[in-house]
């Protein structure tokens, strides 16, 4: 794995040995392709991983300039990856503001905002199942996490079932990556 562009383009990542299904280069790039078509940049733009892995997806938008990057994972080896791969891309001296918490999705999103994101990427195993998921999306919008016309990304198992936004958010496309198919939507109260 490689950041794709901005101040670390180029920087090679570790990752989780076994513990984790890391998002594809390949998917990464398309994801990140339709984020600049969204957003233009990221400039300023506040970022939050809820399943952090490697936390190649958090880098890369702090890499490209995002002003806050928040990473959730609660695995102490991917909690140890991550705090490497960050070190790796700090060398590049990124502008933006970068947060590692050490604790699960479920118990991050279960306590009120403290901040507001633009974007959020929601990548967990393959056998969490899609009402934990929709739980997830509920406590965003209901604990005061998104701002308005926030994107959300949710990376789910191809051979799997289709996943169904819930209430507050509206579909707005899906990508097939092999294995992987990346659903996105708008959040829109």
């Amino acid at each position: 794995m490689r950041i794709i562009a901005g101040v670390a383009k180029g920087r090679t990542l570790g990752s989780v040995a076994g513990s984790t299904r890391p998002t594809s280069d390949r998917a990464r790039e398309a994801l990140f392709s339709s984020l600049t078509s969204e957003f233009g940049d990221f400039l300023g733009l506040h970022v939050l991983d809820l399943f952090g892995g490697s936390g190649a997806i958090a880098l890369e938008a702090l890499s490209r300039g995002a002003s806050i990057v928040h990473v959730i994972e609660r695995d102490f080896e991917a909690q140890k990856t991550i705090q490497n791969n960050y070190e790796l891309v700090r060398k590049n001296q990124p502008a933006g503001d970068f947060h590692l918490y050490s604790m699960s999705a479920q118990r991050f999103v279960s306590e009120s905002a403290k901040e507001k994101y633009h974007f959020v990427y929601v990548d967990p195993p393959f056998d969490f199942i899609d009402s934990e998921v929709e739980d997830l999306l509920g406590k965003l919008h209901t604990e005061g996490f998104l701002k308005v016309d926030a994107m959300v990304a949710v990376e789910r198992t191809t051979r799997g079932s289709k996943f169904s936004w819930p209430g507050a958010f509206t579909p707005l496309r899906q990508r097939k990556y092999g294995a992987a198919t990346i659903y996105y939507g708008n959040y829109a109260p």
